[in-house]
């Protein structure tokens, strides 16, 4: 058959990646609700909270100022600053305005580190469930991402003797995240130390933690990432993070990272050539949240708890379904692998997989969830608690009647 220009015109590199599935849904269940079906999603990873008041002011105070130019591209002086004192100050980690780079969202920072170390063949461990832009992120690059299943039973987390067999001379990156999306797992000093001692024997390799969700902490215990449990790998090790969770900017679109100078001289270059600064205002916006009082995280925190023992406590209780507490983050990732072999039984879906169990709950029950296959996890789903008690409710009561 002769494709069409259209067809030819189009990059191999485009056409290895797939668009976010989260995004996906989200926009299939915002068509059915502009029809006029009463369809919850559960979707997005989004706080359902406004920025905090503060925040907006000092952007509007900087319209006001004519603060509306381009900006170092890196980013302006005292956002940098105030990224350079929260690692200090929250994580006791010591680094320069030279080694922190603000990008548009996190997922910048991510895509241009990627591009910044990553070359064609390299591998690019990354544990499942996984967010799911970072197999998608290291194939643009060329690499090859290495999926290394961490199920349920074993809470999520990759496990050092797991770690050891997938390091391979090819390794060039490894992905942590924590609190993850989307299991909401966290990882404790010791594991993060068990797991660093593995990384200490392989100097060739670098590692990424993305910190994007560490303030949305839903136990109170105290946050690690891998550089606190192995400070040896500083001068290998990217901290990734953003103002969008804790702060409810989603929208403001602001990431940033530190690590070793040239690797973030690199992702600059990257970015100079790509979207240049960041938003001018939005740079202004994260500088406040970072230095201003972060008591408004509180009532935030305080709901996202409520929601997740709510969540929790009833997919326990609805059968073929299981579910484990978070550590952090806003979502809940139920095992639904037996009630999906029930459904596939009684003839309620064709395919015996979380793709089927998925439309069929956006299908029939109005309930938009993301599948589990999404994040390398086939037979579960997540959903966000970051959406009203009255929504949970509903939806959760959907849920329970389309498993009866």
């Amino acid at each position: 058959m002769v494709k069409s220009p259209s067809q030819l015109a189009l990059s191999e590199r485009v056409l290895s990646i797939k668009e976010s599935p989260t995004l996906a849904i989200t926009a299939k269940a915002g068509k059915y609700k502009a029809e006029g079906r009463p369809i919850i999603g559960l979707a997005a990873g989004e706080p359902d909270f406004d920025t905090p008041q503060h925040i907006k002011d000092a952007a509007k105070a900087a319209i006001d100022a004519g603060f509306t130019k381009y900006t170092p591209v890196t980013g302006i002086p005292g956002l940098k600053k105030a990224i350079v004192n929260k690692f200090k100050i929250d994580n006791d980690l010591d680094y320069t305005i030279n080694e922190v780079i603000v990008g548009v969202g996190g997922k910048q920072t991510i895509f241009n580190l990627c591009l910044a170390v990553l070359n064609k063949g390299d591998e690019v461990i990354v544990p499942a469930p996984y967010w799911v832009s970072y197999a998608d992120i290291a194939l643009v690059a060329e690499a090859k991402p290495v999926i290394i299943e961490c199920g349920i039973e074993q809470s999520f987390k990759i496990l050092p003797a797991q770690l050891e067999a997938a390091i391979t001379p090819k390794t060039k990156l490894v992905m942590f995240n924590s609190p993850s999306n989307p299991t909401g797992s966290a990882y404790t000093l010791d594991e993060l130390k068990a797991l660093g001692e593995v990384l200490v024997k392989h100097p060739h390799v670098l590692v990424a933690t993305d910190d994007m969700y560490e303030h949305v902490n839903l136990t109170g215990d105290k946050f690690y990432n891998i550089l606190n449990a192995t400070p040896a790998l500083k001068d290998r090790c990217i901290v990734l993070n953003g103002v969008s969770k804790a702060y409810s900017m989603t929208g403001w679109r602001i990431g940033y990272a530190a690590g070793p100078e040239y690797i973030i001289k690199a992702m600059g270059i990257l970015q100079s050539q790509s979207t240049s600064n960041p938003t001018s205002i939005s740079q202004v916006a994260a500088q406040a949240a970072l230095e201003g009082p972060q008591e408004c995280i509180t009532p935030m925190l305080d709901a996202f708890k409520l929601r997740h023992e709510y969540v929790v406590d009833r997919f326990n209780a609805m059968p073929g379904l299981s579910c484990l507490k978070a550590g952090g983050a806003f979502y809940a990732f139920p095992d639904a692998r037996k009630a999906i072999a029930n459904l596939h039984q009684a003839g309620k879906i064709a395919e015996a997989n979380d793709m089927a169990f998925a439309e069929y709950l956006l299908e029939q029950f109005d309930v938009a969830v993301v599948p589990g296959s999404a994040f390398g996890a086939e037979g579960y789903f997540r959903i966000s608690f970051a959406t009203s008690m009255e929504n949970l409710v509903t939806a959760l009561d959907r849920i329970e009647k389309a498993l009866n």
